[in-house]
């Protein structure tokens, strides 16, 4: 099997809550290609480009923003794409990078050939200014997803947006660590820089301004625009954010899933991918070569088949972005609490109820039957101290399942309050706007069937239906995605997102009491008071803030000043 070739080998199935894990739920599926009228062409930086024609908007999709990083180039900075002769059929997506199955059983798919991107236009260029440039990163905890599963084309319709939506390579292909390459060089960064410099190369030929770029993302690909905040590599490649459950703080307490998981925090320090790299290499049979022999253990783990890097293992591996690196030098959470990052105006939010879709994949395995179990889950992912406390602010009987107060508690700890945290530190410094998507009736897009003890509501992902075109909206919703749309498009057009019809303007991030509800119905879009609502002052006084290096320890919480902090 050559680089490019997809892979097609059976591979033990992820856990379905660690696979959702940070995977933006509620992609939509790909953009039709049927044919148009009359198929529109664009000359970019590299060649001509064939799009496809949908009456109000184009795409152009499979768009090559960087050579292939296969063969001897696995593990290397992403290169230019080659120039072409003529003009290149841009009406479908180009291959998915190396993944694993987002659900159910199934081996690796894709192929290490895929630094393709896709764009979304309105069909009207050439016509009046140009128009805001806003660039997707998909979500997918690092180990799966792609560009193409989103259809931007109401935020291109409705919001007159140039859309980009990127793919970069995941697992152990873009986050792996080894002796031999210095570090961990975060090459899944590398990729989605590279796609924001052929952003700034090629914009204007789609009509779109490349000097209004907004980076935006859900999930993985909100903890890629923290990283971009903060990476120095990132300077002058955009000019606004917009972060979406994926906050640079975002965290989750040892064993709130399964029993044998420890804290999970996104981002670790490189020499934990260089030494996993190392073992890694080693169990592959590449092993430093002794003195005088030809090449080396990067030489040897390069030529190796693609299926068996992709194991389940290896790409779990190597799904955490690495600090203490050129790309990342800090640790993004001290970064942003330091001011430490790049001053562009910043929305930033979480839904209502992340934790739920997560719980609800474990619960057949890891049941919260009645009070008895609440309390035992309570004292092993938290000291007794923090336990007590916590138990004190979410009392079971308050909830009508143990289940839904167990997501509650960490709906807050893991999403809602890191990102109130983060918010307080980014809006010291620039204008920022904190939303809270709370449509308990959100479309589920998963396919996942949910238990009848916990329900979703408005849980991880549930606000992307209302973004990008995927599944039906009720009227109510349709209204809710319509003013979503508008404030994220004015937003992207000129720093602020303004108001929707018959709702409150979006105010600044000015105190915990102007966070932005989002919900359909009268009265649905308003501000509320996140932190008390959610508890923040519980989570915010008792967080752990481990020595830098100490994360995805498995221990539990703990109070500070107990006496049992580490």
């Amino acid at each position: 099997m050559t680089a490019t070739q997809p892979i097609r080998r059976r591979a033990l199935a992820l856990p379905a809550a660690l696979l959702l894990l940070l995977a933006g739920a509620g992609a939509a599926p790909a953009a039709g290609s049927g044919p148009g009228p009359a198929r529109p062409v664009v000359e970019t930086g590299r060649g001509a480009v064939l799009g496809r024609a949908h009456g109000a908007y184009d795409t152009f999709e499979g768009v090559p923003y960087a050579a292939p990083p296969t063969g001897p180039h696995r593990w290397r900075f992403p290169r230019p794409a080659p120039r072409w002769q003529g003009v290149r059929d841009a009406g479908a997506p180009g291959a998915r990078c190396v993944q694993l199955p987002a659900l159910g059983p199934g081996g690796p798919s894709g192929s290490e050939d895929c630094l393709f991107l896709n764009v979304t236009a309105p069909a009207a260029r050439g016509r009046g200014p140009l128009r805001p440039v806003m660039v997707w990163f998909h979500g997918g905890g690092f180990v799966n997803g792609a560009g193409d599963s989103y259809r931007p084309d109401r935020l291109a319709v409705l919001g007159g947006a140039v859309v980009v939506t990127v793919n970069y390579r995941l697992g152990v292909f873009g986050l792996f660590g080894h002796p031999e390459l210095g570090g961990a060089p975060d090459f899944a960064l590398a990729d989605q820089q590279a796609a924001l410099r052929w952003v700034r190369e090629n914009a204007a030929r789609f009509g779109g301004d490349p000097g209004a770029v907004t980076v935006f993302g859900e999930s993985a690909g909100g903890l890629s625009v923290c990283a971009h905040l903060v990476s120095p590599a990132s300077a002058g490649l955009f000019h606004r954010a917009i972060v979406q459950s994926g906050s640079c703080s975002t965290t989750m307490p040892p064993r709130s899933l399964l029993p044998g998981l420890g804290t999970y925090r996104p981002f670790a320090p490189q020499r934990r991918a260089v030494e996993a790299g190392t073992a890694t290499a080693a169990a592959l049979g590449c092993v430093r070569p002794a003195r005088g022999a030809s090449g080396t253990a990067l030489d040897c783990l390069r030529r190796l088949d693609p299926g068996r890097l992709a194991s389940t293992e290896l790409m779990q591996r190597f799904s955490s972005v690495s600090y203490g690196t050129a790309l990342l030098p800090e640790e993004p959470r001290r970064a942003l609490r330091a001011g430490r990052f790049h001053r562009v105006p910043v929305v930033q939010g979480t839904t209502r109820d992340e934790m739920r879709i997560f719980v609800g994949q474990t619960l057949a395995a890891y049941p919260i039957g009645d009070a008895a179990a609440y309390r035992a889950r309570l004292e092993r992912s938290f000291d007794a101290r923090t336990a007590r406390a916590v138990g004190a602010r979410y009392p079971v009987t308050a909830y009508p399942t143990p289940a839904l107060a167990w997501s509650a508690l960490l709906s807050d700890a893991s999403f809602t309050c890191p990102a109130l945290r983060d918010t307080a530190a980014l809006a010291r410094y620039v204008p920022t706007y904190s939303y809270l998507f709370a449509d308990g009736d959100a479309p589920d897009a998963t396919g996942l069937p949910e238990r009848p003890e916990l329900p979703y509501g408005a849980s991880h992902g549930f606000e992307l239906p209302y973004l990008f075109s995927s599944v039906p909206l009720a009227a109510p919703q349709r209204a809710l995605s319509e003013a979503m749309i508008g404030y994220w498009t004015r937003f992207a057009r000129t720093g602020r997102p303004g108001s929707a019809p018959g709702a409150p303007p979006w105010e600044r991030h000015r105190s915990p009491s102007s966070v932005l509800s989002l919900a359909p119905g009268p009265g649905g879009i308003r501000t509320v008071d996140a932190r008390t609502q959610h508890h923040c002052a519980l989570w915010d006084a008792r967080w752990p803030d481990p020595r830098p290096g100490t994360s995805g320890i498995a221990g539990p919480w703990t109070v500070a000043g107990t006496g049992r902090g580490r």
